[in-house]
């Protein structure tokens, strides 16, 4: 289906290179006929690659801390005056930790570094849907969409403290969906999409074994970052005008799994092994 977003405007937060998730959708968005405002926090547009993006989408960037408000007020001000009007979509593609970067397991975080993971992953969610209501700056039926993960839900090895941020997220969804959709009939989802090798992902302890696994596991194999695109467009078009406060799972149906034939015969491998491999110790 073509043009599902035609006469559509938005704004895309999180944008880095042609790895980044929010960097497709924003050129399925374009390719559906939206238009739109490309936003990262200044550092990342020194050392991303949004001009680029930008350019190919004819989109205009505004910098962006997206934990401070008045960062987000200046966003969505400078957004209406480009579109003179009311804007239809928003993207939040934000996620990052201090104690994954640096290694720090989930029994020893640092605190400080912990309060910036919840600010910058989950708490510039709610930042930003509250300056757009206070700003009405979404029109009737407008969809945001935020990017979740299955450790909001099940504890997974290495993912640390972003659990604790993606599961604030997905409950910021919920709880600003029903005050945005009973007023203005505005609906926020989240997407539980698969592992992913962004350059955000690449960071995480193991995640090329943990991509392995939930592709053995999953029936229809891991979703890849143009699919998670594809299925973020469904979101912001009026084919979806019904559905909110959801955390969709989009991870080929590893989500629904106990285990899997694949993995399996891969697990039954491990017992032709020597019986006195050593373990590694203080794994989260």
């Amino acid at each position: 289906m073509n043009n599902l977003l035609k006469g559509k405007k938005g704004i895309i937060f999180g944008a880095l290179n042609d790895k980044s998730i929010a960097w497709k959708v924003a050129e399925k968005a374009y390719e559906q006929g939206a238009e739109f405002v490309l936003t990262n926090v200044p550092v990342s547009l020194r050392f991303g690659n949004l001009h680029e993006l930008a350019e190919k989408t004819g989109s205009q960037i505004i910098a962006a801390d997206a934990t401070s408000v008045k960062d987000l007020e200046n966003l969505f001000d400078k957004t209406l005056e480009i579109f003179g009007g009311k804007i239809d979509f928003v993207l939040h593609s934000i996620g990052m930790s201090l104690n994954v970067r640096k290694g720090r397991t989930y029994d020893n975080l640092n605190y400080e570094y912990y309060q910036k993971t919840i600010d910058i992953s989950a708490l510039s969610f709610h930042k930003m849907l509250q300056v757009a209501k206070k700003k009405d700056a979404i029109n009737e039926w407008g969809s945001v969409v935020a990017l979740s993960y299955i450790a909001a839900q099940r504890t997974l090895y290495g993912y640390n403290d972003m659990a604790d941020a993606k599961s604030i997220l997905e409950s910021i969804a919920r709880s600003f969906g029903y005050i945005y959709g009973r007023e203005k009939k505005i609906r926020i989802n989240t997407i539980s999409q698969s592992p992913t090798m962004t350059t955000a992902g690449s960071g995480v302890k193991g995640i090329g074994a943990l991509i392995d696994f939930t592709e053995r596991m999953s029936p229809l194999g891991n979703a890849t970052a143009d699919e998670c695109a594809d299925y973020t467009i469904t979101l912001f078009s009026d084919l979806t005008r019904k559905v909110t406060m959801q955390n969709l799972y989009h991870d080929g149906g590893f989500s629904s799994m106990g285990m899997s034939l694949r993995a399996m015969h891969q697990y039954n491998k491990s017992f032709d092994e020597p019986e006195d491999i050593e373990q590694p110790e203080n794994l989260d």
